[in-house]
């Protein structure tokens, strides 16, 4: 066992290391920043000052050396368009992102999983087909247009719900969270309902696929023939053994959700990492770039790390394998 969770985190460890060189690859392409930090008033000799302040100016092995170095440390410079430390700027903005997160994941969980198991139960009842048909909406539609559709019936024309920004906020020592205000709570639903949508459907329709397979294995047969009850055989016996797979998209899916909440931030003009990103790729402001993309990548790894312990406490298999090897 110890040796299987040595190597998963050698691998976690050796992505963090690729990421990292991509990251500054690619960022070496996005444009000169100098261009974006000062007018065009500003003399050629004061560009080169401020370039050679930034480093700009020394080799690209020296700046990736630097690079790398700086990130083991967590220090990514300071913000080529707001001037401030990337730490200051991602620390204000991540409680926003987070919270966005955790809310669509819940949503995308607490919600798949019942239907995806239900309708894997009841594969022929009305409610099942009608719950299957709803679901190509969410992989359909894509998650600006369903911010929009939102926004235009629970905020223009219902006006339920706020239709952009954070709401009110309430600070608990480094941590800003909405989660204490009536109107931060308001502010959440949409967003979360957008970004999780689509990780609602795909969590749903794996339970489903898994649940109708798993409901045909010969076990299933045979915890009936001994009597068991619906429910036991339901879900302590079937739907327990569609967990590994599942638990597989679904950490790879809350990775995504973080990852790719940049559209949603940008549709309700929440005030986290995502719309911080947008601004930095139009600004080429380098180090914001670096950074986040730095911390998706070790929101990922994480995750994955996370999911691959946890076959070692779902699946038996797993662990007899990791023993013997």
């Amino acid at each position: 066992m110890l040796h299987y969770v040595l190597k998963r985190i050698g691998g976690a460890i050796l992505v963090l290391v690729v990421v990292a060189l991509i990251a500054f690859v690619l960022f070496r392409f996005v444009g000169d920043p100098i261009n974006q930090m000062v007018g065009q008033d500003v003399s050629v000799a004061d560009r080169e000052r401020l370039r050679q302040m930034l480093g700009l100016d020394d080799s690209i092995v020296v700046q990736l050396a630097r690079f790398l170095w700086n990130a083991l440390h967590f220090d990514f410079g300071v913000s080529y368009q707001f001037k401030e430390k990337v730490t200051t700027l991602v620390a204000a903005r991540f409680p926003a992102t987070f919270e966005l997160s955790l809310a669509a994941s819940i949503f995308a969980i607490v919600v798949g999983i019942p239907v995806g198991a239900y309708t894997g139960i009841r594969p022929k009842a009305l409610m099942s087909r009608a719950f299957m048909a709803l679901s190509l909406i969410g992989v359909s539609l894509p998650t600006f247009l369903i911010g929009i559709l939102l926004i235009y019936v629970f905020a223009v024309r219902l006006q339920w719900l706020p239709s952009y920004g954070r709401g009110e906020t309430v600070q608990i020592g480094f941590w800003r969270t909405g989660f204490l205000t009536k109107s931060g709570l308001a502010a959440l639903v949409m967003p979360s309902i957008t970004l999780g949508l689509f990780q609602l459907t795909l969590i749903a329709r794996l339970v489903r696929a898994e649940m109708l397979e798993v409901m045909r294995a010969d076990f299933i047969r045979f915890a009936r023939a001994r009597g068991l009850s619906e429910r036991a055989v339901n879900f302590r016996h079937a739907l327990k053994n569609t967990l590994v797979p599942v638990v597989t998209i679904i950490g790879l899916q809350i990775g995504s959700i973080v990852a790719f909440s940049i559209i949603t931030e940008t549709v309700f003009q929440w005030p986290g990492m995502g719309l911080l990103f947008i601004t930095s790729v139009q600004n080429a402001d380098i180090p914001v770039m670096a950074a986040y993309l730095m911390m998706v990548a070790i929101i990922f790894v994480t995750i994955n790390l996370t999911v691959d312990l946890l076959y070692l406490a779902i699946d038996p298999r797993i662990r007899l394998g990791s023993a013997q090897a």
